[in-house]
């Protein structure tokens, strides 16, 4: 079975200067990966979908 590779992406206010972001994937079947964009060959956070959207919904009820 071939694995596919994540596509990866970083939100648009995160500017085009290189600097700390996080990077997601959302693109493998069942999974959301999350990554340091500093270290692209590093570790990454692996979410459930639904652990993936109450993370990210609880993020826009926060001040």
């Amino acid at each position: 079975m071939i694995t596919p590779e994540p596509t990866w992406r970083k939100s648009s206010r995160s500017g085009s200067n290189g600097g700390a972001c996080v990077e997601v994937a959302g693109s493998l079947p069942g999974r959301v990966l999350v990554r340091d964009s500093k270290d692209q060959a590093g570790p990454a956070l692996s979410f459930a979908p639904d652990a993936w959207r109450a993370f990210v919904g609880e993020l826009t009820r926060r001040p």
